[in-house]
């Protein structure tokens, strides 16, 4: 007898979804944090682990500026990868990281933002200066070429890829994980798409203290 039941809503799929790309984000969260357990038992010399987790990028501003990790040096951030046509898991994690930025009063201008479109091909260094505009706080966007774009994947451990749409056209699975990094551009830690705001907010009260 065939199956009638109703096929899932394309909400409910983009949190299925979601919900998939988390549990690879925490797998090579942990695979990061083995690492860094790793480095600091064979005592690196250098101490600084961005040699090894985040490491050189070189990216595009939407004002044309390039950027890169020294860039960003002197200050804590928290870096997110996504892309500006993203249905749920962008706007919602971007929408969260300003709203415990306004939680955190006279320090959550201590840290920045940054999200990093992994997706060449629709966005544009000014399209992402855009996106990032609509949160109300200020966003550090920033994309590159394919080949920028995979150093900084592999650099943090991310993962993205294309999958088809009908018609054509593709929407992106990635990573939905916040990486925290320190002024020293060493990891500090992450927070996950579905963390309670309140363990978040400790984790960047740590991240500027």
């Amino acid at each position: 007898m065939p199956d009638t039941s109703p096929l899932p809503e394309p909400s409910r799929l983009a949190r299925i979804r979601a919900m998939l790309w988390l549990a690879v984000g925490v797998a090579l969260v942990l695979a990061m944090a083995a690492m860094l357990i790793r480095a600091q038992s064979q005592d690196t010399p250098s101490g600084n682990h961005a040699e090894w987790f985040g490491g050189p990028f070189t990216l595009s501003a939407p004002d044309g500026r390039t950027v890169t990790e020294r860039t960003l040096a002197g200050k804590p951030y928290a870096i997110f990868f996504g892309f500006t046509r993203c249905p749920d898991v962008c706007p919602t994690s971007l929408s969260r990281m300003a709203r415990l930025r306004s939680q955190l009063g006279a320090d959550g201008m201590k840290f920045e933002i940054v999200f990093v479109s992994v997706d060449p091909g629709h966005d544009s260094a000014a399209d992402v200066g855009r996106y990032v505009a609509l949160f109300g706080t200020p966003i550090i966007g920033l994309t590159g070429t394919e080949a920028q774009l995979a150093q900084i994947k592999k650099g943090f451990g991310v993962y993205s890829a294309k999958s088809p749409l009908p018609g054509g056209d593709y929407t992106i699975d990635h990573t939905a994980t916040i990486y925290l990094m320190t002024a020293t551009g060493r990891f500090a830690g992450t927070i996950a798409y579905d963390e309670p705001d309140a363990t978040a907010l400790q984790k960047l009260r740590r991240l500027v203290a």
